[in-house]
Formats: C-alpha cells, structure tokens, sequence
C-alpha cells in the first residue's frame, strides 16, 4: 500500500532526479509489476500502465524479465539495446507507431527512395544495349549546286546551328539558311555528319549534243573478244598480252569507215579473277557486247557477263566469233542464249546477233551497222559546256610522270590545268592525251584520255570533279580522306570481330586455322585490286588469306621491310623486278612470286596454301587380318582366366602395324577397339606385317576371339587440303 500511496507524482520526481538506486530500482521493477498485474483497480491500473509503458530500470549486471519485452532501460548497456533493436517479436514504441502512421498518410506519405539495384529474390537482367551507329544504314541524299542551306538541312535531318558550326570551322561563312551553297561544300558538310551524297548536275541552259557511244567487250576468257577489236582498228594488241589473255581493261576509240562515226571500246579481262574490273565496265558502258565463241558455246564468264548487263540495265549485242572454225555451231549457241532468257531477234526479241571472225575481218560491218543502230534508238546525248564528269577506268604508277588515270568523260568538258579531285586524291592537270599517247588541250564527252599531276594514285571506280580551286580542292580531298579512314576502321573492326568468333567456334570444334599474309604489287590499280581479290577466294577453314597491303608499281625497299616485319609473302603481278630487289629479297628470307599470267599466280599461291595448312587427323584402314586359329597360353596360376588368347592371322590386305589402333569386327559389327599388345611372326617382334603373311596378335584386355574375325589396323593420317582449278578460270580450296 506504501507504493500506492507512494503516488504517480512521486515515482516521476524520483526518476527524473535519478534518486532510486541500482539495487532497488530492481526490487522495485518486480514489486511494481507484481502488484500492476495484480490490481483490481482499472483506473488506477489504466493510468499507471500509460505512465511506466516502456520504462524500467537495469544495470550491465542484470538481465530483464522475458515477459516484460515492452520496458525501455535507461541506464541499459549498448550490447542490451542491440539486442532489443533486432528483436523482431517486440512491440513498436510510440515514436515508432507514429512513423508508421505517417507512412500511411495519401499524398503526405514518406517515400522511399528508388535504388537500381535488383531486389535480392529476383534475377538481374542487364540493361538492353543500344544499337550502334555503325549498324545502322548509311544515308545518301541528292545535292546539287545552288541548294540552300534550309534545303540541306531538311534533307539530311541536322539543325541549322550544326551546319552552321561547321561551316564555320571550314572557314565558309553563310550569313542566312536562306543562302545557296556549292555543290563541293554541300559535300563537305554531308561528310562532317556521316551522311553520303550524289552529285547532281543540271543540264539547264547547256548545250546537249549528241556523242558517240561508249561500248562494252564482255565475254568468257579465250573466246576472242581482243582479237575482234584488234580486227575492227587494224591492230595486234592481242599478241602483245602475256599469255594470250586480256589483264587490263583498255580503252580506244575506233573509228568505222563505212559511217565515218567513231565508237569508245572498252576492252575487259575474261578470266574469272577480273570480276570487278567488268561489272567497272558495265557500270560506265551504254551498249555491251557480249562475245561467244561458236565453238565453245555459253560459259560460266559468259553468264557473268549478262548478270553484270542486266544489272547495269544496257542493252546488249551478241556477237557469236570464231564461224570460220570447223566445230563451229552459231546454232547451238543461240540455243543456249536463249535459255538463260537472251531474248533474240530469231525469236521474236530485240536483242541483236550477229555472226563474225575475227581472224578473217568477215561480219564486222554488220557488228557496226548493229552498234550504230543501237546507238540511235537510245539517242544518246550529253552536256558539252561546264564543268566536266568522269569516270576512273584504270589507275597506273610511271616512273617519270607520277600518278596516271585513264578516264572516260560523261558529260561536260575537261580542260588541261582544271583543278580536280578524284575519291581521295586531288592534283592540277598537267597533261591531257588520248589513248594513242598524243597530248591534247581538252576531252569532251565518251572521250577516253589519260590524265596526269595528281598527288596521289587513285582508285579504279572513282568519280573524277572539277573545283573552282586549289584550295577547294585540297579541303574536299582531306574530308574525303577522314572519312574513308573511318569507314575503313569500322569494316577492319567488324572483319577482326568476325574473325575472332570464327576462330573461336573453330577452336571449339578442334580445328587449328593459320594466317598467310600476302603483299600485292601491280602495275595497275585496277589490276592489284582484281588479284587481291582473287586471293581472298582462296581462303579455307584451314589457311585464311590475309591481303596485307596492295599497291601499284615495282617491290620496294619498305615492301620488304613491311613482308619481313609480319611474316608475309609478296605478289608481283606484271611488275618488273630488279636484281637489287630480288638480292634485297633474299637477304630478308621474303618470298616474292613474279608473274605475268594469272592462271600460274593463283596455281602457286594455291600450292603454297596446300604446303602451309595444318591438316586434319584422321584415322584410315592401314590394313585387314582374317583370325585363322586361336591359341591360348595359360598363366602362372594354370588358369584360363589368367591366360592370354593369341589370334593367329593372315593379312588379306594393306599391312598390319604394332602402333596401330586395332579394330575388331565380328559379323561386320564392331566389337572392340583397343591397342596392339603383342605382334609376332615366327617367334619373332616385329613392328608391322605385311600383305599375305601370317602372324600372332595379342590385344590389350581381349581374349574372346573367334574364327572368322577380322582384326583392322587403324593409322592416323594428316589430310591436306587441294587446289582445284576447272576449266573456266576458278579455282578454290578443297578441305
């Protein structure tokens, strides 16, 4: 009763001024909770229980009561409080119950923060890559002189402000959107975004006139095609090609007597290696003529030829040579056109045919009347006055003159000392002559001409511009250049890329695959492009053709220097080699293959591909033994399951080897693989025996032999892969 008496007040004063000691704050807490739970009282029980809820006293020494969990201690130690804070069966305080409350408040609630992290249940997802911009396709858009920058930026999709920064960083200033632009800075600007332009230009106010037309000789190799053209301009440049074959494409204008009109020839390899180099001819020609030996008949060059056509959409002459032969069948080769879709003028279609010798001049005229014909129906024109357009045919080195381009004009006309740009590489021209080496002033439209004064050696296929300036030209020059090294950079990323997943799914197969770098050296460029190309189709799962560097002229110094430095083998293709290079060469240990003849560099490089792959291992049947008789030979212990069965065979074919794998058949069934134990033939070892001759043979952890069996050697053999040529040209590997 002194405890009630005692009064809330007093128990309050006493724990604010800290007056209860230890010793009786712990009599005191049992006492107090005692006669609380035991009071019959409820408000007093009511009001007491709010006051002491959550406060009680302890000391480091004394452990509370587990049936009261609720009481807070002041005096309590730090491992204490620990334990009450991670006991998950405790009630919440009051500040803790308010916390949670406001939680649950609407729009005034607390909320958590978002964190990246996954939740520990559940599996992490990485985040979605995002396309590059390499793998997207590159945009190409018209431009044209004159266009307004307003109008470039609509087409290209950039804002005014980044055309404008770049404009101002190549030192042109546009004061409006509304401003015209050059065609060449247009260009520029397309570069410096990533985006490919077309040139247009517009025949508006310019003299259009007709011009001669510019006619493509396609056809399979060896079918006659030089030697036409040799008879239509009464020349022998046919015997002048190593081998007998065109390696070049040649262009000449000839000029037909009967009609006093001249006609642009361009002459083109056969061989399957020099693919590119024609579908360059298709892609600048306006009529081919595609040329069947009557004799041989439709080929696989030949259907190549009319693919390249169809896909240049020109229209094509056949012109069937070789009638003056015996095994001459012009028939037969009509036959054949047709079924690959020619549709003739025999049948109904409007494809021409004409049936010619070349050898002896006879059917040329009707070649001409037909190319002539075909020349007015398609009314051919071009712009005379401007600036010129034209196209690169072939690329070569001189000693004396530098850098030489043989280039066709499409339009306009080409003046000597025009400032010029062609892909990557600019100059001022020097000199202007036409195929037969006479200089000229100027080259008008379906002109061939050979050009000279670029700084650099440009490539076969290139657009050849005409600037305002040398400094025009030398700004588009270096765009061009910084863009050509990034394309090249993202192709030679995706080719190691590629490379190193095909290396590694081989690696996973068990195959071993070996590098083999090559140098070409032509004395075109068109040509070293055409071979490099040609060596690429050699690749096999196991020698990949690694094309190093490829360049026009003779083997120099640094082309040793780089063969050495990596290994590589050098191609001179109809490039002349000196003493002091083939000395250089030897001194380095640098294999350097001259040729003149296609046929005989792909035959080499393809030798040399056979000597240096690996090969695959494989187990072959070295030989076959019958087992005639079985004899057995008892152990220590006298025992038969202590024995050794001895197989006493007759080889019936090959030879049979101790170091061999043995193979057991029985009823054509295999029954068992294992090594060679023992091999005897007349108490003697020997280590293989050969057809015909009887001998013992033990293998390892087999006794259950039967008559009849058949024992056969197995030997692992290394498989090289062969060169295969066929008749046409091509050639491949063979794994």
């Amino acid at each position: 009763m002194a405890l009630r008496h005692l009064g809330k007040k007093g128990i309050q004063a006493s724990f604010k001024r800290g007056l209860v000691l230890p010793r009786v704050a712990a009599s005191t807490e049992t006492h107090v909770s005692s006669m609380f739970l035991k009071s019959t009282s409820q408000s007093v029980a009511f009001s007491f229980a709010r006051y002491i809820n959550g406060f009680g006293f302890s000391s480091p020494n004394h452990q509370s009561s587990p049936t009261l969990t609720s009481i807070r201690y002041f005096h309590a130690s730090r491992e204490t409080l620990a334990r009450r804070k991670e006991d998950p069966d405790r009630p919440l305080s009051h500040r803790e119950l308010k916390k949670q409350t406001v939680k649950t408040k609407g729009k005034f609630s607390k909320r958590e923060k978002k964190t990246d992290k996954p939740p520990v249940e559940a599996p992490y997802v990485p985040p979605r890559l995002q396309r590059l911009a390499k793998g997207l396709a590159e945009k190409t858009v018209d431009v044209f002189e004159g266009m307004t920058l307003l109008e470039f930026s609509k087409r290209t999709g950039e804002s005014l402000a980044v055309l404008q920064s770049i404009l101002l960083n190549v030192g042109e200033t546009v004061s409006s959107e509304f401003d015209a632009i050059s065609i060449d800075v247009a260009e520029l600007l397309a570069m410096e975004i990533g985006i490919n332009v077309r040139r247009q230009h517009t025949t508006e106010g310019s003299q259009i006139l007709p011009r001669p037309p510019v006619v493509t000789v396609m056809g399979h190799v060896d079918h006659g095609k030089t030697s036409l053209l040799d008879a239509l301009r009464n020349t022998s440049v046919a015997a002048r090609e190593a081998g007998g074959i065109t390696q070049h494409v040649g262009a000449f204008v000839v000029g037909m007597p009967d009609s006093g009109t001249s006609i642009t020839f361009l002459d083109t390899p056969g061989h399957a290696a020099f693919s590119e180099m024609r579908a360059r001819g298709a892609a600048v020609t306006d009529i081919v003529v595609l040329v069947v030996a009557a004799d041989d008949g439709v080929m696989p060059q030949t259907l190549e030829a009319i693919a390249h056509a169809r896909s240049a959409n020109v229209p094509i002459v056949v012109a069937i040579n070789k009638c003056d032969k015996p095994g001459a069948n012009p028939e037969r080769v009509k036959n054949q056109l047709a079924a690959e879709g020619i549709e003739l003028e025999d049948i109904g279609g409007n494809v021409q045919v004409v049936e010619v010798s070349a050898m002896k001049s006879t059917g040329l005229d009707k070649l001409e009347e037909a190319l002539l014909l075909e020349a007015v129906d398609m009314d051919l024109k071009a712009r005379v006055e401007g600036p010129a357009q034209a196209y690169v045919v072939e690329a070569r080195l001189d000693k004396g003159r530098g850098p030489l381009a043989t280039i066709i004009v499409k339009a306009g006309t080409l003046v000597s000392g025009h400032h010029v740009v062609i892909g990557s590489q600019w100059g001022r021209l020097r000199a202007i002559r036409d195929m037969a080496g006479k200089q000229t002033d100027r080259a008008t439209p379906a002109m061939p001409v050979e050009i000279e004064g670029l700084k650099g050696l440009p490539m076969a296929g290139d657009d050849v511009i005409v600037v305002e300036s040398e400094e025009r030209a030398k700004m588009l020059s270096e765009g061009r250049k910084r863009k050509y090294e990034r394309d090249r950079l993202l192709k030679a990323d995706e080719a190691r890329i590629a490379e190193a997943e095909k290396k590694e799914a081989e690696s996973e197969e068990g195959f071993v695959r070996v590098e083999l770098p090559i140098i070409v050296k032509s004395d075109v460029q068109g040509t070293a492009q055409a071979v490099a190309d040609a060596l690429r189709t050699l690749n096999s799962p196991q020698v990949f053709v690694n094309i190093v560097h490829s360049g026009v002229g003779a083997v120099s110094h640094s082309d040793l220097e780089r063969a050495q430095a990596c290994g590589a083998c050098i191609v001179a293709f109809n490039v002349k080699g000196g003493g002091s290079g083939n000395l250089s060469a030897t001194q380095a240990s640098v294999k350097v293959f001259h040729h003149r003849v296609i046929y005989h560099l792909l035959e080499d490089i393809g030798n040399l591909i056979v000597e240096k792959a690996p090969g695959i291992s494989e187990l072959e049947v070295a030989g076959e033994a019958e087992v005639l008789s079985i004899f057995k030979v008892l152990g220590k212990r006298r025992s038969e399951e202590d024995g050794v069965s001895i197989a006493g065979c007759k080889v019936m074919d090959g030879r049979v080897c101790r170091s061999g794998m043995m193979r057991l058949l029985r009823s054509g069934e295999v029954v068992f693989e294992g090594s060679c134990a023992s091999l005897k033939r007349e108490k003697q070892d020997v280590e293989q025996v050969g057809k015909g001759n009887e001998c013992g043979l033990v293998m390892g952890e087999w006794n259950d032999f039967r008559v009849g069996d058949v024992i056969q050697c197995m030997e692992a053999v290394i498989r090289k892969p062969k060169f295969v040529s066929s008749e046409s040209g091509a050639v491949r590997i063979e794994c």
